[in-house]
């Protein structure tokens, strides 16, 4: 199958566990280019932090943020579709993580925002500064420029593993996933990387067999479902591994390189 869309998640999948793109693997992203493959980013960044990775590339297109809930143009920064949330309905889910001390950050497309940035600090502040995103103080709703499109919790491990099971006890409003060891993301029901995968590959005139997708976390499953191919990285859990097609080598030894070179180049 020759594939002509490839969709690559970031955090785990593109980038090793320094943050970084390899030169090999950045170089065999852009030969993919090159021959013609389109390249668009599916991660759970919002595109003001995804996107250099798309111009460090040269590449142009489109990126898929917030796991789904914004899909954007690259070189005009044109929100092509987005999930929009019931703000009202973040309420219950807000209180929690106050009265429970577990930070949280509310995302629209191009917005972040947290209760008190000045009140940033240690592991939290380390976290946004690591994924290069700083937020905003949270204004009121009717202030917020576009919708919701994600909710973030923030915190250990375990800690998320506890509130992760606590709100799965509740009555469903939202999709809520782990996008990371230690994030849990609510968002619009209809939002995932899959639909809007599926979404951008129908507006490019790409069937699902036509389309490759990497990742290496539980938010990556629909996306690595709805291709043609799914390639799980290495460094995934064994439920990713199973939903996909392939597993390819971890993110720390060019996994994708190796996928691309696989199923794409040779």
């Amino acid at each position: 199958m020759a594939y002509k869309l490839v969709a690559l998640d970031v955090d785990g999948t593109l980038l090793n566990d320094d943050h970084m793109i390899t030169e090999r693997t950045m170089n065999t992203v852009m030969e993919a280019a090159k021959q013609g493959i389109e390249i668009v980013l599916c991660t759970g960044r919002g595109p003001q932090n995804s996107i250099p990775f798309m111009e460090q590339m040269g590449l142009t297109g489109y990126v898929i943020s917030h796991n789904g809930g914004a899909t954007v143009e690259v070189e005009t920064r044109k929100i092509i579709h987005q999930f929009g949330m019931d703000n009202m309905a973040l309420t219950p889910f807000m209180d929690y993580c106050r009265e429970k001390g577990v930070h949280f950050d509310v995302n629209t497309a191009f917005g972040m925002y947290v209760d008190n940035v000045d009140a940033l600090a240690g592991p939290v502040r380390y976290m946004y500064e690591n994924y290069l995103m700083m937020p905003s103080n949270l204004p009121a709703w009717e202030e917020l420029e576009g919708p919701v499109v994600k909710f973030t919790a923030f915190g250990e491990s375990k800690d998320m593993d506890a509130v992760y099971e606590e709100w799965g006890k509740w009555t469903p409003v939202f999709n809520m996933l782990r996008s990371g060891e230690y994030f849990i993301d609510l968002m619009q029901e209809q939002a995932s990387k899959g639909n809007a995968l599926k979404q951008l590959a129908a507006m490019r005139g790409f069937e699902a067999e036509e389309v490759l997708a990497i990742g290496n976390y539980y938010n990556d499953i629909t996306m690595l479902t709805f291709a043609g191919m799914g390639i799980a990285m290495d460094n995934s859990p064994v439920e990713v591994k199973a939903a996909a097609d392939a597993v390819t080598a971890s993110n720390n030894e060019d996994g994708v390189h190796e996928a691309l070179v696989k199923y794409c180049l040779s």
